[in-house]
């Protein structure tokens, strides 16, 4: 099985955001800022599509927010001769919310780096008052080839 995430280069952030072009990552807007080994920050900023109907920033656009960075560092933060991942389980608490034209900063790192799984926490950050959003955490099972 190829490699359903290939780089093209040495800029990861770079990489990753062209990659996303076209599915909901892309179509939500997450920036991939930083990236490195067991490590990486992302933002997006808040328009109307992201809006729930009561007019509070839906649940389901923070978490997407969270479970991309997960998913993206862990795609980035491989072991040798894995093909992929999936998320096998996810739990968030959200503590805040935002509002249109705001940004929300997210940062994801790796607590466990396992052959067979790995373990992400991350946290959304309103960017204007640096309070914590959401607190995330997931674990994501590793993929190899059959």
């Amino acid at each position: 099985m190829a490699d359903v995430f290939p780089t093209k280069s040495d800029d990861l952030a770079g990489d990753l955001n062209a990659m996303q072009q076209g599915y909901l990552p892309g179509e939500l807007g997450l920036e991939v800022l930083e990236v490195r080994n067991g490590y990486l920050r992302s933002q997006v900023k808040v328009e109307h599509k992201h809006m729930a109907p009561n007019g509070f920033l839906h649940a389901a656009s923070v978490i997407a927010l969270l479970d991309s960075a997960a998913g993206y560092g862990c795609r980035t933060s491989l072991p040798q001769d894995a093909i992929g991942f999936t998320t096998i389980e996810l739990k968030s608490n959200f503590l805040g919310t935002a509002r249109i034209g705001d940004t929300v900063l997210c940062e994801a790192n790796l607590v466990h780096g396992g052959r067979m799984t790995q373990v992400w926490d991350a946290t959304a950050t309103h960017a204007e008052s640096g309070k914590a959003m959401a607190l995330f955490r997931c674990t994501q099972m590793i993929l190899y080839p059959r």
